[in-house]
C-alpha cells in the first residue's frame, strides 16, 4: 500500500507537473478571470525559470550527497557489497539486446571494481520492477550478466528481483543473506539516494557503510553557478525534491529512524 501511495502521491505533487498544470490553467483563466489567470501563469512560468536556470537543485542536492563519505582507502575490506538497482534501464536494454546503462550506470561500474579490489566479498544485486502495473523486469539478471562480463565471478552474485523501492531493497536482501553484527557491508547507489538507503539498511538490520557514487554536484563554489541547461535544471530540482520528500515520508511512516540519516 506504501509503494502504491507514494507513487500515485509524486505523479500528482511533483513540483515541476504541478508548475505546468499551474501554467495551463493560468492559461485557460485569462478569459473568464484575466488578472488572476495571468498572475497564475507568470507565477508557475518564473518558478520553472527559477527552478531550471539557477542553482536551487544544486544546492539542494548536495546536502544530500555530502552526508556520507567514501570508505578511506586503507578501510577494512567489506563483508559484502550490496548494489541498489536504477543503473541500467531494462526495458531499452532488452529491446535492443544489450545493456543500456541509465544514469545510475556508475553503481555497477563502481561495484564491478570493488568487486576486484575485494575478491572475497560477497556481491549483491537488488532491484524488481517499479511499474504500477507489476510488469516484470529484468533488471537484476542484466545486471548480474555485466557484473559477470565485467570479470566478477559468478558464484560471488547474489541477485534480489523482487523489489519495487529501497525499502523493499533493504528488507528482502536482508531476508536473502541474513546479514549479521560482524560482517561489514558495502551499500553502493547514488550519492543523493544514499541517506536514505542507509537509514533503511541499518534499519533492517545490517552493519553497513556507505560507498556514494553518481555524484551531481561538485563540492565546491561551481555549485552556486547559473545553470544554462534549464531542462537539466528542472530534472536536478525534481530530482533533490523527491529525495527529501522521500525522506520525510520514510521517517513519517517509521521506515528509517532519523529524518536525515548520519554515519
Amino acid at each position: 500500500m506504501f509503494f502504491l501511495a507514494s507513487k500515485i502521491l509524486w505523479i500528482v505533487t511533483a513540483p515541476v507537473n504541478v508548475a505546468l498544470v499551474a501554467a495551463l490553467v493560468g492559461v485557460l483563466l485569462m478569459r473568464r478571470a484575466p488578472r488572476f489567470g495571468r498572475a497564475l501563469a507568470i507565477l508557475a512560468i518564473g518558478a520553472l525559470i527559477v527552478a531550471g536556470a539557477s542553482p536551487l537543485g544544486m544546492l539542494m542536492i548536495r546536502p544530500l550527497e555530502d552526508r556520507f563519505p567514501s570508505p578511506p582507502a586503507d578501510a577494512p575490506a567489506p563483508y559484502g557489497i550490496v548494489v541498489l538497482g536504477g543503473g541500467l534501464d531494462d526495458g531499452v536494454s532488452v529491446a535492443r539486446g544489450q545493456v543500456v546503462l541509465s544514469d545510475g550506470g556508475s553503481r555497477l561500474t563502481e561495484a564491478a571494481l570493488l568487486a576486484r579490489r575485494y575478491p572475497a566479498a560477497r556481491v549483491v544485486y537488488t532491484g524488481g520492477s517499479a511499474s504500477l502495473t507489476g510488469a516484470d523486469s529484468k533488471e537484476a539478471e542484466l545486471a548480474r550478466g555485466l557484473l559477470i562480463g565485467l570479470g566478477v565471478d559468478p558464484a560471488r552474485i547474489t541477485i534480489e528481483t523482487r523489489s519495487r523501492n529501497t525499502d523493499e531493497n533493504a528488507r528482502f536482501t536482508a531476508a536473502i543473506v541474513a546479514p549479521k553484527p560482524e560482517q561489514t557491508w558495502w551499500v553502493v547507489t547514488s550519492a543523493y539516494h544514499m541517506p536514505r538507503a542507509m537509514g533503511l539498511f541499518e534499519k533492517a538490520g545490517f552493519s553497513a557503510r556507505a560507498f556514494p557514487v553518481d555524484y551531481r554536484s561538485r563540492g565546491d563554489d561551481g555549485d552556486w553557478k547559473l545553470n544554462f541547461d534549464p531542462v537539466e535544471g528542472l530534472r536536478l530540482f525534481e530530482l533533490a525534491t523527491h529525495e527529501w520528500v522521500g525522506l520525510t515520508a520514510y521517517h513519517f511512516d517509521g521506515k528509517i529512524d532519523a529524518w536525515f540519516p548520519a554515519p
